[in-house]
């Protein structure tokens, strides 16, 4: 929850705001400020406050406790103008408070965290549990010191300005039990899976125990459980289902029949005639694939309740395909923004790179190419996930359109997740500059025939022509493939007038961009290339005022009549 403390009429004006975007994450602390403050740094886990900074900080300083603990608070000025991350600006969330706060209100967010304010990511901040020297190695990092990463066990992680080994700090990323070394943090993923089964009534303490002594003997770190995994006849299993919850891990259950199917070690009738399967700690822990670090074992009841074994699963290598939009930085969306700054790998078109280079973070390694080399760039993209990076594979317009993401997901398979981020489409991006031409049914049509053959294409053409869609051609006409356009123009002719809108845009969205509307009989092909997209309105497009305009009906073509 978000505690909202005011004291003037302007300031409650800007909080009622905040309130209103967030009526289920806040709430708003009325009454003398200083009890206010007083109540809502007891209660809630961030506070906005709409105060100056000096009395915030007088405030709030007899109630610090530790970085760890103190919730994060922004301040945001009577003017707001500017939202201030306080206190707790990494663990506490105010940096990213104090950035949603500015998006609400339209307010400056005013991050002074080191990290932050060069773009590196804070080692507290990735997500996972984390030990060590945490501040000594950011310094390093900030400083330009060398620092070595050492992946015991692979996993996605944001960029860091790290080297393979060498110098005096070090970052390791493990779910081995062990004391980080001087000047070193360790990460640990949540890489275990403890697959548990128990007789009925099983004591919790008896589950719970067993499943730490197999972590604690095999010398693996509890920060690293991902998952208390079970059978499916077990879901509600008291003792199973509280030992969870105290290991702060979920409770996974699969089918008897899943369970089944995983080959183990140490099958066991006993199972097999309760829930229907012969294994299954071990096949539970084991059925996501992965490596058995821990074999069955029984709890130390008499008789033995309880079963446990622990296996580790890979690093699951992250692909995000992102559409970079038209061009312009503006039109770059901020789902877009994150997954550029979390990839520690980016793959994509050199002058797409270009675009996008001062977004990336320190330490981020940049794999770019020519045009021609979209197979090439689409299998190194998953072969770099498939080592366990978060990897970034960008493209122009929305990546599902024209761009990497077919040619990457035909690569990829199931052992790496893959994410997909829309972005603003070339059509899209003309159609707003040459008015509503896509106001009806529509389709989009590349004219280029390097990957389908003319024969497929002209069959395409044909049918949007007889169905009267609104047409948008993609790759029109290169130097090389000049004869394709005057065909496809030809063919819509055949079957709509010659006075029907045509919207021609070039470089939608950039600094040079054009956009002019003319007709079906007066377009020049020659006046198009490459850079540019060609929308050809249906039967009922009209110029309105300069602009192409087709109805969502066809009142305007039955009045023409």
């Amino acid at each position: 929850m978000i505690g909202l403390i005011s004291a003037t009429a302007a300031g409650a004006a800007a909080r009622d705001r905040l309130a209103g975007a967030w009526p289920d994450r806040t709430r708003v602390y009325d009454g003398p400020v200083g009890d206010a403050v007083r109540s809502a740094f007891a209660e809630c886990e961030r506070l906005v406050c709409f105060l100056a900074t000096g009395a915030v900080v007088r405030l709030i300083a007899p109630l610090l406790g530790g970085k760890a603990d103190d919730p994060g608070v922004v301040c945001v000025d009577e003017g707001g103008r500017f939202a201030v991350s306080l206190v707790g600006g990494h663990a506490g969330g105010a940096n990213e408070l104090a950035r949603e706060v500015g998006e609400v209100l339209g307010a400056e967010p005013v991050v002074t965290t080191a990290t932050d304010a060069v773009g590196l990511p804070g080692l507290d901040t990735l997500g996972l549990p984390v030990e060590g020297d945490v501040a000594g190695v950011s310094r390093a990092l900030l400083d330009g010191e060398p620092v070595a990463l050492r992946t015991e066990v692979a996993w996605p992680l944001p960029p860091l300005p790290v080297t393979a080994e060498g110098g005096a700090y070090a970052i390791r990323v493990t779910d081995v039990l062990a004391e980080p070394a001087e000047r070193e943090v360790v990460l640990r993923p949540p890489s275990l899976v403890a697959g548990v089964g128990a007789s009925k009534g099983a004591p919790v303490e008896e589950v719970l125990e067993l499943v730490q002594r197999c972590l604690r003997e095999a010398g693996l770190s509890a920060a690293s459980l991902a998952e208390v995994a079970t059978v499916e006849a077990k879901a509600d299993e008291p003792g199973i289902v509280v030992a969870a919850r105290r290991l702060g891990v979920p409770l996974v259950t699969y089918s008897a029949e899943e369970l089944a199917g995983v080959e183990v070690p140490n099958p066991s009738d006993a199972p097999l005639a309760a829930v229907g399967t012969p294994s299954v700690a071990e096949a539970a822990a084991l059925v996501r694939g992965g490596e058995l670090l821990v074999p069955k074992r029984k709890s130390a009841g008499r008789p033995a309740s309880a079963t446990c074994a622990v296996a580790r699963r890979p690093g699951r290598g992250r692909l995000a395909v992102v559409g970079l939009g038209p061009g312009a930085r503006d039109l770059l969306t901020p789902r877009a923004r994150a997954e550029l700054r979390r990839a520690s790998v980016l793959v994509g078109l050199d002058q797409y790179v270009d675009q996008i280079r001062d977004l990336l973070r320190p330490g981020t390694r940049i794999l770019q190419s020519g045009l021609g080399a979209e197979e090439e760039r689409a299998r190194t993209a998953v072969a770099e996930a498939r080592r366990g990076h978060a990897v970034a594979l960008i493209g122009s317009g929305d990546a599902g359109v024209y761009a990497m993401a077919s040619p990457a997901l035909a690569e990829a398979s199931d052992d790496i997740d893959v994410v997909g981020v829309p972005g603003i489409t070339a059509a899209l991006a003309a159609g707003a500059l040459l008015g509503a031409p896509l106001g009806h049914d529509h389709v989009s049509i590349s004219l280029s025939d390097l990957h389908t053959p003319w024969e497929v294409i002209e069959r395409r053409v044909r049918a949007a022509a007889e169905s009267d869609l609104v047409v948008t051609f993609y790759n029109p006409r290169s130097r090389g493939r000049d004869w394709q356009l005057p065909k496809a123009l030809a063919i819509l002719a055949g079957h709509r007038g010659p006075a029907t809108p045509v919207g021609v845009v070039r470089n939608a969205s950039r600094p040079d961009e054009s956009a002019r509307v003319t007709t079906l009989a007066a377009l020049d092909a020659a006046t198009v290339d490459m850079m540019t997209v060609v929308t050809v309105g249906n039967t009922a497009t009209r110029q309105v005022a300069g602009r192409m305009v087709t109805p969502r009906g066809y009142r305007w073509q039955e009045e023409a009549r």
